[in-house]
């Protein structure tokens, strides 16, 4: 994911350093972060490193995807280390991002993030049930887009029906006494419809690359050794495998097969000010999806008053 100007085109990845399995790594001793490092002197592989270090911990018992926290939760892991990283969260609370909604660090978070936000949004449209009845539509309308790709119905269908399943019961309604709301979360809380739907996405995200090749090509670089690769190749390794994290070709690709907008937020401990460059992804006229990243690792970033991105 690049760190330039926000732009919704792909932009050329660097090949940062990574393990086998896709995630960046730290050659050396491990990195000493205290309050008086200067972080824009760490590379991404330490600034990974220093996320990472507060994610570890907690993942193997982490939700796949959390209850809503305050931002004050997210503050309080910075407030005994990198001022910087402080700084900008106090700057994005002050621009009303006061919540955070957490994902599992397993490689999938970019893609589990924007499935319940994308899902998560339709509660709040004007009419829920057109508006779910609406993302149903589109996805069928990526049918052709897949099987154009090379994947076979018989490989997709399943996991499509997952998500469909998810938005035919917001269509529907609750007259169970439970709120969507929970329903959502309890939804993506579960493994086996959760995983389904990222990889329902990583799907559309790979057809997307391999039948615009013109559009993605010069863009698909391997993450450890840098030269360039085909679509399939690229798609194969990157995309379709689970537990692959998302760079801005992925993030790219997905938002304009859902035609979403989107936000990214990063926070990388790298403004002295505090200052938060976002990344934008336009593809509607729809309120954006906000994510905030973290070298390595997404969640969902909320604003004041709704609760929801």
């Amino acid at each position: 994911m690049t760190t330039g100007r926000p732009s919704d085109s792909p932009s050329a990845p660097q090949a940062p350093e990574v393990s086998n399995d896709g995630n960046e790594i730290h050659a050396g001793p491990p990195t000493e972060i205290t309050p008086e490092t200067d972080l824009a002197s760490l590379s991404q592989s330490q600034l990974y490193e220093l996320n990472q270090n507060l994610l570890e911990d907690s993942v193997p018992t982490r939700a796949l995807i959390e209850d809503i926290a305050p931002m004050s939760v997210l503050r309080a892991e910075y407030e005994n280390g990198s001022q910087s990283f402080v700084k900008q969260i106090d700057s994005l609370v002050a621009k009303g991002f006061d919540s955070i909604r957490r994902a599992r660090g397993d490689g999938d978070c970019f893609y589990r993030s924007v499935a319940f936000a994308y899902v998560d949004s339709m509660l709040k449209a004007a009419d829920v049930a057109i508006a779910a009845a609406s993302a149903i539509s589109l996805l069928e309308s990526t049918f052709p887009m897949l099987e154009q790709a090379g994947f076979q119905k018989l490989v997709f269908e399943d996991f499509y029906d997952v998500l469909a399943s998810l938005l035919q019961n917001i269509a529907q309604g609750t007259n169970d006494g439970k709120s969507l709301d929970s329903k959502i979360l309890l939804a993506f809380q579960s493994p086996e419809i959760s995983n389904s739907i990222v990889v329902y996405l990583r799907l559309l995200t790979s057809a997307r690359i391999r039948t615009d090749p013109n559009e993605y090509a010069p863009f698909l670089f391997h993450p450890e050794i840098g030269i360039q690769l085909e679509p399939r190749e690229f798609c194969e390794a990157f995309v379709e495998a689970v537990g692959k994290e998302a760079d801005h070709v992925q993030m790219t690709a997905l938002a304009r097969t859902l035609r979403l907008n989107l936000d990214v937020a990063y926070l990388d401990g790298r403004s002295a000010d505090g200052h938060v460059d976002f990344v934008e992804f336009r593809n509607s006229d729809a309120t954006p999806l906000t994510l905030l990243y973290r070298p390595g690792h997404y969640d969902i970033l909320l604003k004041s008053g709704n609760g929801r991105a």
